[in-house]
């Protein structure tokens, strides 16, 4: 074990932090799939002369960013480079409450687009989107989660939980790209 890792696993524990930042975790939660559901019913006009059709590329382009920060953030955590993992990560997180408002706000004032190709590669969009939309919602809290246990000095709870999250966001970090890829002759 390195010894940056072995300074990191010496700090104790914050039991008060956690509690605290648990309750946070849920409200974003419930407040963002909140927004998320709203988005999809509120439209709100624009003023005249504003122009968001560079969002989509922009959102598909933070997505990808942020996957290739969580593969970073990987490698620096296998060899022992706790800081280095630990900006990773906080960069993921801030790409992805990036990316987050200005979905919601593109899709507050934007009709959607829809996909309307045909064949095979339909039913790849699909299963793709709707399994992106499902893994993003299941894993945003647990995303909270996990990174309020490594805030806090809960790595053992903070290991056990990466183990899956880890996976899951990224799976949504490359999907989300692909999904727009896929949609972006319909815009």
């Amino acid at each position: 074990m390195s010894e940056e890792r072995s300074e990191w696993l010496a700090k104790p524990e914050n039991e008060v932090l956690y509690r605290k930042l648990r309750v946070v975790a849920w409200v974003l939660t419930v407040v963002v799939l909140g927004l998320v559901a709203v988005m999809q019913k509120v439209r709100i006009p624009l003023p005249e002369g504003w122009d968001t059709s560079m969002l989509p590329p922009f959102h598909a382009g933070v997505n990808a960013a942020g996957a290739v920060v969580l593969i970073l953030a990987l490698v620096f955590i296998k060899q022992g480079k706790v800081a280095a993992h630990r900006a990773a990560m906080l960069t993921a997180m801030g790409l992805s409450v990036l990316f987050l408002l200005s979905y919601v706000a593109y899709h507050m004032t934007n009709d959607p687009t829809r996909y309307t190709g045909e064949g095979p590669m339909r039913t790849v969009y699909f299963f793709l989107l709707i399994t992106h939309i499902i893994s993003a919602a299941v894993s945003f809290p647990f995303i909270l989660f996990t990174l309020v246990a490594a805030l806090t000095n809960r790595f053992a709870a903070h290991r056990r939980m990466a183990r899956w999250v880890f996976p899951l966001w990224l799976y949504v970090a490359i999907t989300g790209p692909v999904c727009y890829l896929m949609l972006r002759p319909y815009y």
